[in-house]
């Protein structure tokens, strides 16, 4: 209730400070969108709702009101659910697989998984460059090249990395990254094997 309540009173107050114009050029086009968009399996029009977070950032052009954006990163680090057991890596090689796979999440797959019965892909090369061997990737993110080799390997730098795929928002309210873990796209198991392809030292991104 509080991230709620928070979001919403954050996008409320910046909604204030913009134009009746922009704010009806904003409607419309969502109106245009939820009545050319139509729902199929998994993919529902809730997908045209933006949180009071998402609101936010695109009201003000990626660059809200500083104490409404740490109160609401706060928010957003409070909804990261660590792993119970503690752990954050798990298998190197099953991350960069993930990393690679972009399968998933369309109107003709299961919740968590593709039409194929498989889990959904992270499609991270979408946007970073990662492993050496993969010659084709995104610049939207920053490349993740020698990631533990650079930042280290230990246990603080584990859990960063889990929470910043889990939730971006919680480090970064206005960040680009997909909320992998915050909208059930990834699993924790997922998420883990992607920490380990990004800061185990045998890990091809170290080497």
């Amino acid at each position: 209730m509080k991230t709620f309540q928070a979001s919403i009173l954050g996008a409320v107050a910046l909604a204030i400070a913009f134009s009746a114009q922009a704010q009806d050029d904003r409607a419309k086009a969502i109106a245009m969108m939820k009545r050319d968009f139509h729902a199929k399996g998994i993919a529902g029009l809730d997908r045209l709702d933006q949180d009071g977070v998402q609101l936010l950032c695109n009201r003000s052009d990626n660059n809200p009101p500083k104490p409404i954006a740490e109160r609401l990163q706060q928010d957003q680090l409070e909804t990261i659910e660590y792993p119970a057991d503690g752990k954050f890596m798990g298998d190197w090689k099953a991350g960069e697989k993930i990393a690679e796979r972009g399968r998933g999440m369309t109107w003709k797959d299961k919740i968590g998984k593709t039409s194929r019965n498989e889990p959904n892909g992270g499609s991270c090369y979408n946007c970073h460059q990662i492993g050496p061997n993969q010659p084709s990737f995104g610049n939207i993110g920053n490349s993740l090249r020698n990631f533990g080799k650079i930042r280290g390997y230990g246990p603080e730098v584990q859990k960063y990395v889990y929470g910043k795929i889990y939730n971006a928002k919680a480090f970064n309210l206005c960040s680009k990254m997909p909320r992998f873990g915050y909208t059930a796209t990834l699993t924790e198991a997922q998420i883990k094997d992607l920490v380990a392809l990004l800061l185990d030292p045998n890990s091809p991104v170290n080497k």
